[in-house]
């Protein structure tokens, strides 16, 4: 029997789909024969006690979540997320390295530094990357800091707004679409498939935080492993290969019949009652195995 804990914050049982979602972890860990504590802040001490630590909550290297993976690698647990996972996925400029090193395909992607801020440098940028193009700032999660500009005064004003919070940014060539597919990947293997829906007259997923909260506005469609084109999985699982061998969510859009391109690997990625799993009823079991050392790379 493994001793699994659950850390989540209190913004995390927000929404009866993430407490679906953590019972069913529960009740399939308790079927397989393991035991499942929830792990709040003040209860970090007790981690070194269990054997694995699935974390439920924002993770940044900022955050609560963070310590609690790094005490969770220190004393020799299995953890999901990783240390080295949520300090990647947190730097998009880092991640979309790691993806060009590893030949994932990616929109025509440039890293800008604050000296490259002027008229001259956008008006090449949104000749060569089209327009409108998409900056994003390096640091940041839920498609927050995440906006297209059209014109030069829009690349400036924004870019000049996100560099108060970092020192570098990523300009992104535009991929319209009406959904974003999202693959789970644990281990190396795809877990999941599902597409969000992205909501009409808007051009990206509306997610927004209040408190921790997630919102997201746009329906969920799940879709089973082998229905899928297997071109989709293999670009996601070549993806979190090139990030680590943990949990992730691969967020990718469709250029053509057989063309795929990564917008995102997330760590920590959503798992929510009728969501995520609504064709993929065996996620709770294979993340359970995972944690437990029954299955996935040791």
């Amino acid at each position: 029997m493994a001793n699994i804990a659950v850390f989540i914050e209190r913004y995390t049982v927000t929404r009866s789909e993430e407490m679906g979602a953590l019972m069913r972890f529960g009740q399939v860990a308790q079927r397989l024969g393991h035991r499942v504590d929830v792990l709040f802040r003040s209860d970090m001490y007790k981690i070194p006690q269990y054997q694995a630590l699935f974390i439920r909550s924002l993770t940044d290297p900022l955050n609560a979540a963070y310590v609690a993976s790094r005490m969770a690698q220190l004393h020799g647990l299995r953890v999901v997320d990783d240390p080295d996972s949520i300090i990647i996925c947190c730097d998009k400029i880092h991640m979309y390295r790691l993806l060009q090193q590893a030949g994932v395909p990616i929109p025509q992607t440039a890293f800008l530094s604050e000296a490259q801020l002027t008229q001259r440098h956008a008006r090449q940028l949104l000749k060569t990357l089209g327009n409108p193009l998409v900056l994003k700032a390096p640091h940041s999660s839920f498609s927050l800091y995440v906006e297209r500009v059209s014109t030069p005064k829009e690349f400036i004003a924004l870019g000049t707004r996100f560099l108060r919070r970092a020192d570098r940014l990523v300009a992104q060539r535009f991929v319209r679409s009406q959904f974003d597919w999202r693959v789970g990947v644990l281990g190396g293997e795809a877990l999941y498939v599902c597409q969000y829906t992205i909501p009409r007259n808007r051009w990206k997923i509306h997610t927004y935080n209040i408190e921790g909260r997630r919102e997201i506005h746009g329906e969920v469609k799940g879709f089973e492993l082998h229905k899928v084109n297997p071109k989709l999985l293999e670009t996601a699982v070549k993806a979190a290969n090139a990030i680590g061998k943990g949990l992730y969510g691969v967020d990718l859009k469709q250029t053509g019949d057989n063309e795929f391109v990564v917008i995102e690997v997330n760590d920590n990625p959503t798992i929510a009652s009728g969501e995520e799993d609504q064709k993929a009823p065996h996620v709770y079991e294979r993340i359970i195995r995972y944690l437990a050392g029954e299955w996935g790379p040791s």
